[in-house]
């Protein structure tokens, strides 16, 4: 008879913690991706989604910076993909510390090979209301 594989993943210590917040944004994130796309543009249906992740990434950086989880949960919440590493690695270079997603600062996905408009610091904009045409932010550049 062959060996039944469980799938019995080993939290480590601190989990209980930030398990209920993670559970809620998962549910979040769930509804987003079933929430219908009737009437929005379509980089409009995918904005919640960038939104969620952003907020689950940012969540786990900030306790793992304020000294409230191990290192070995961080690396646990990274490994299972409950946060961005890519995406956090970027949040702590200088001047990538409100960056909203990694699509807005490649500069192949804009016009004229630069960033995304939302990484202009709002000061040197002419328009002052905009949005992020990948993620829907409305300004994640560091100098206000």
């Amino acid at each position: 008879m062959p060996k039944v594989k469980t799938n019995r993943i080993k939290y480590p210590e601190g989990w209980e913690l930030i398990e209920p917040t993670i559970n809620e944004l998962q549910a979040k994130m769930r509804e987003a991706e079933n929430d219908p796309n009737d009437g929005k543009r379509k980089c409009e249906a995918l904005w919640p989604i960038f939104k969620i992740a952003h907020q689950k990434s940012r969540y786990v950086y900030d306790l793992y910076h304020k000294k409230e989880i191990s290192q070995e949960l961080y690396e646990f919440c990274l490994e299972q993909g409950y946060a961005d590493r890519n995406l956090i690695a970027k949040w702590r270079k200088p001047g990538y510390e409100r960056l909203c997603c990694l699509r807005c600062m490649q500069p192949r996905d804009h016009n004229f090979a630069t960033t995304c408009v939302c990484r202009v610091p709002k000061n040197f904009r002419e328009e002052k209301v905009i949005e992020c045409v990948h993620c829907g932010c409305g300004g994640c550049a560091s100098g206000d």
